[in-house]
């Protein structure tokens, strides 16, 4: 779907200086829709970076975002044609290829973990192996967060269940009443989800091992056929997104960028001094983990090591034979170049 990006003005003067100017203003934009599984507009600063600075509207790319419930939803919307991209876990992505879905990430956002195993201080829980026989919330039954966290629980030898058990309470504040209310022993949250229970009062331990921190999180997707069909769309999609990142990471944007963040959710900008806490803690998450490649690019040993962990948790059936068809780095040069 395109549109014409050029607003017509009004009166005699306008429409004279925009028929003098149009042949250098007007632009063909190209529609997409982008799948979140959740309406962080925080957690989404690099885009919102790119749509507020123009970025998006230089690569001659409108950019409209759905926010969906959970990474499982996500890949459903990709599946189903309802999405260009999306943005869900590496668990779940790797589920979908298993049940035949071809869906390939193209762009590590969360280059380390955004998830840890929580539990409030003075539990006196300080390692997994703790939790024997306890409660663990989570925000969606089928979100990225529960692959991981069983994963952790799998390296332990503790098995769903038996050892231990999930229960959904959703998120923010029900996991704050999930604590308060003794619901749970532990929580499986996310970036915002901790900085949501602290400022709410509740002090917490992480108890994810310093292995599983490493572990990266949700990305950028999309079909394989959209991707055979649309690679410079997407060369100028990721290209905006690394201009939005590092837009971000630059200190002196700090307030511009929560500024932007104000479109994806303006709600999470009314405490300015948590809004820019939280931010800082997201510019580090995305950061490249691998500096030397640039943004966005995806390590073959951490999807081995994703890939592994999900096998043991029995959250993947069987080993994949093509799991390097899971993802691609085939545009970290053309995103990254000066």
């Amino acid at each position: 779907m395109r549109r014409t990006g050029l607003k017509l003005a009004t009166g005699v003067a306008a429409i004279s200086m925009a028929a003098m100017s149009f042949a250098a203003q007007a632009q063909d934009l190209t529609e997409v829709t982008l799948a979140i599984p959740s309406p962080s507009g925080l957690g989404y600063f690099a885009l919102y970076n790119a749509m507020g600075e123009g970025y998006m509207e230089e690569e001659g790319i409108e950019v409209e975002v759905q926010s969906v419930n959970g990474s499982a939803q996500v890949l459903q919307v990709l599946a189903a044609g309802q999405a260009e991209f999306g943005h869900p876990g590496p668990g779940p992505l790797l589920n979908a290829r298993e049940n035949g879905e071809d869906i390939v990430y193209i762009y590590n956002y969360f280059s380390t973990s955004q998830f840890s195993l929580v539990a409030e201080t003075g539990s006196g829980y300080t390692r997994p192996e703790d939790l024997q026989g306890k409660v663990v919330g989570v925000g969606t039954a089928d979100g990225a967060e529960v692959a991981f966290v069983r994963s952790i629980f799998d390296a332990a030898d503790m098995q769903e269940g038996e050892d231990y058990s999930f229960i959904t309470i959703g998120e923010g504040g029900m996991a704050v009443a999930g604590f308060a209310q003794d619901a749970i022993d532990a929580y499986a949250s996310d970036t915002i989800g901790m900085a949501t229970l602290r400022l709410r009062g509740v002090d917490l331990v992480n108890l994810t091992p310093a292995e599983f921190q490493t572990y990266f999180g949700n990305g950028y997707a999309v079909t394989r056929a959209y991707l055979d069909e649309n690679r410079e769309l997407i060369e100028g999609f990721g290209r905006a997104l690394v201009r939005g990142a590092r837009f971000g990471a630059n200190p002196e944007n700090l307030e511009a960028t929560l500024d932007h963040a104000k479109i994806g959710n303006p709600q999470l900008l009314e405490d300015r001094d948590f809004a820019r806490a939280l931010l800082q803690t997201y510019i580090i998450r995305t950061a490249p983990a691998h500096p030397e490649h640039g943004y966005g690019y995806q390590h073959p040993d951490s999807w081995q090591n994703w890939h592994d962990a999900l096998v043991t948790s029995g959250d993947l059936e069987a080993p994949m034979e093509n799991l390097a068809e899971a993802y691609t780095n085939e545009f970290i040069d053309v995103w990254n170049a000066e």
